[in-house]
């Protein structure tokens, strides 16, 4: 399929045969302690994608600049709905639903931005793929890369969770910890590639990773009978997912199979906020994270520019929780039969904090998505302290009647 590539700060628009990463104009030219500068859009065909009008079904591959082959061999897309009845009737509310991408290869959205890559490598011919993860997208890489049989070298910081670090050393890649945040190693990551070659599959650095995070908005539109919700609450932390949600509805919207953009709300941590600072300040300033929630535990956005672009542009807006109010959100979710990592329950617990105002924007029966990016077992840690296992009884009859009288 023919694209183009945007960047997001300069426009400076251009085609290109190569593997190509971040804008030759704009990158590096941040001043220091901002977002980087020069991450770029991919544009599809706009003829191609108004021809998309014609079919009846619309499948995430129509929209993909590479094509994917075999898709079977690593099957991501088509997670489940779930409405949690429970939960929507202690809110007032009746159209609140989960996008279960719990349920991809590896147990998290990032499986989604790593398929893409896979198609990218395979029509470069490459077969090396280098990035840095606090867990979840190195896993999904990972998975990725033994379903394919590719190489991939992983940079992490040494403190992320174990669950997470066992997945990607037990689907054979080579795991690097990393003495430092996951901006360290996520420069060392490029430096890896500099030197080393291969693809580096970054969040946001490389393209298409973006590219590959809209396929779950081409999902819902064909699951909810080629309509779109009304607003979505999406987990955000470096800015890429939220940037791919907003990314799969634009390109719908410009193959005019939908009138409008639905409302999405940016779910941050308040000790990981950079991005909702920048949104509502105008002022790209990195932080010090320093969230439970470690999937989106970010100092410096690398797609924070283009989020923060992509709210302005279609009425979007941020909202900002608490350590507490994240872990209760997991603790609800949990007890409704959804488990959820931390990162995930920030978005159930962006819905609850905005439960007033989502009500009197858009009334009580809206049609509302909450995007759940992550699987409970992730990080098992999280619970240390705060549930404990029932001690045991003895093997009798006696026991149990003295258990439950």
């Amino acid at each position: 399929m023919k694209f183009k590539y945007q960047c997001v700060d300069c426009g400076y628009t251009f085609e290109s045969d190569e593997i190509v990463y971040t804008c030759p104009k704009c990158e590096g030219t941040e001043k220091e302690g901002e977002f980087p500068k020069g991450y770029l859009r991919v544009l599809l065909d706009e003829e191609y994608l108004k021809g998309l009008q014609k079919k009846d079904h619309v499948s995430i591959y129509d929209f993909f600049p590479y094509t994917i082959p075999t898709p079977e061999v690593y099957p991501v897309g088509g997670t489940p709905i779930m409405k949690p009845e429970r939960l929507n009737k202690k809110l007032g509310l009746t159209g609140v639903f989960c996008k279960m991408d719990t349920f991809l290869p590896s147990g998290s959205f990032k499986d989604r931005a790593s398929q893409l890559i896979v198609g990218q490598a395979i029509a470069h011919g490459v077969n090396k793929i280098a990035l840095a993860s606090t867990g979840n997208a190195g896993a999904a890489m990972s998975c990725a890369g033994a379903a394919y049989g590719l190489d991939i070298i992983l940079f992490v910081p040494e403190t992320a969770p174990i669950n997470k670090l066992m997945q990607s050393v037990l689907y054979g890649a080579t795991v690097v910890p990393v003495k430092g945040t996951y901006d360290d190693a996520f420069l060392l990551s490029i430096e890896y590639t500099k030197h080393f070659g291969g693809i580096n599959r970054n969040t946001a650095y490389n393209p298409m990773t973006i590219e590959g995070k809209k396929s779950v908005s081409i999902e819902l539109f064909e699951q909810l009978g080629r309509k779109t919700p009304d607003v979505v609450y999406v987990p955000t932390g470096d800015g890429c997912i939220i940037s791919g949600v907003y990314k799969g509805f634009f390109d719908l919207w410009k193959a005019g199979l939908i009138s409008r953009v639905p409302c999405i709300v940016c779910c941050q941590s308040e000790k990981s906020n950079a991005i909702s600072q920048a949104f509502k300040t105008g002022e790209y300033k990195n932080i010090e994270a320093s969230t439970r929630a470690d999937s989106i535990s970010v100092d410096q956005p690398a797609s924070g520019r283009m989020a923060v672009s992509f709210l302005k542009e279609f009425g979007g807006y941020a909202i900002e929780v608490s350590e507490k109010e994240i872990l209760d959100a997991q603790m609800d979710l949990v007890r409704t039969g959804v488990f959820a990592e931390p990162a995930s329950s920030a978005a159930w617990a962006g819905l609850v904090k905005d439960r007033d105002n989502l009500v009197k924007s858009f009334g009580a029966d809206a049609s509302v998505c909450v995007l759940l990016t992550g699987t409970g077992f992730k990080d098992m840690a999280v619970f240390d302290g705060r549930v404990n296992m029932p001690a045991s009884i003895e093997n009798s009859k006696e026991a149990v009647i003295k258990r439950f009288s």
